[in-house]
C-alpha cells in the first residue's frame, strides 16, 4: 500500500466518522459546551430576581393577611388574625419597610416596620427578630408568602405559636371600608399580641 492511499483511506474514514458522531444525540447527562443555559425551558420561564421583588411589592402593597393564629399550650379554637399593608417597598439588600395597620383592643396603629425579606428560590420569608415594636412588644417572626396565603411562627416575650392564612386585595376604590372592616371584635384573643 503507497501512502498516497493509506493517508486517502485515512482521510475518508475520519470523514465518515465525524458525521457518525455529529449525528449522534447528545446525551442528556452531559451538556454540550456551546448551549447557553438561558436557551433552556426551565431558566427561560423562571422570573429573575428583581422579577420575584416586584411581584411580591405588588401582592403584598394594599393588601391585608386575613387568617388565623395558635397560641403554643393552649387549646381550643385559633383566632383570627388580620394585618393591613398599605405599602411595601424595598429599602436595600434584605431590608424592607413595610407600612401596616395593627389594630387589636384598644390599639390602631399604622407603623413603618423596618423587616428582612430572605429568598427560599422563589418563596419569600418575611422574617423579624426580637423586634421592638413602639407601644407594642417585642416580636420575632417567620412568616412564608406564597401564592396568595401566608404561614409561619411568631414568639412574643414567653409565648408564641403559629399563624396562617391568604392574602386579599382590596377593590379598586374599596380600600377605605376595608380598612374601617378590617379591625377585630374585642373579643378576638389578644394574647399573641401583649408582651
Amino acid at each position: 500500500m503507497t501512502s498516497k492511499f493509506r493517508g486517502f483511506t485515512l482521510a475518508v474514514l475520519l470523514t465518515i466518522a465525524s458525521q457518525t458522531w455529529a449525528a449522534e444525540p447528545e446525551s442528556p447527562r452531559a451538556p454540550s459546551a456551546g448551549k447557553d443555559k438561558a436557551a433552556s425551558p426551565a431558566s427561560a420561564t423562571a422570573p429573575t430576581q428583581a422579577e420575584l421583588e416586584q411581584k411580591f411589592a405588588a401582592d403584598l402593597s394594599g393588601a391585608t393577611l386575613a387568617g388565623h393564629f395558635s397560641v403554643d399550650g393552649k387549646n381550643g379554637n385559633p383566632s383570627e388574625d388580620r394585618y393591613a399593608i398599605s405599602k411595601v417597598t424595598k429599602l436595600h439588600d434584605e431590608v424592607w419597610k413595610f407600612d401596616v395597620r395593627i389594630v387589636y383592643g384598644q390599639h390602631d396603629v399604622t407603623l413603618p416596620l423596618p423587616l428582612e425579606v430572605k429568598w427560599a428560590g422563589d418563596t419569600p420569608v418575611i422574617t423579624l427578630t426580637d423586634l421592638a415594636v413602639p407601644g407594642l412588644g417585642t416580636y420575632t417572626a417567620r412568616v412564608l408568602v406564597y401564592r396568595g396565603q401566608y404561614a409561619g411562627t411568631w414568639s412574643a416575650g414567653d409565648h408564641g405559636g403559629q399563624l396562617w392564612g391568604r392574602i386579599e386585595k382590596a377593590a379598586a376604590g374599596d380600600g377605605d371600608k376595608k380598612k374601617a372592616d378590617s379591625k377585630p371584635d374585642a373579643a378576638s384573643d389578644s394574647s399573641k399580641k401583649a408582651d
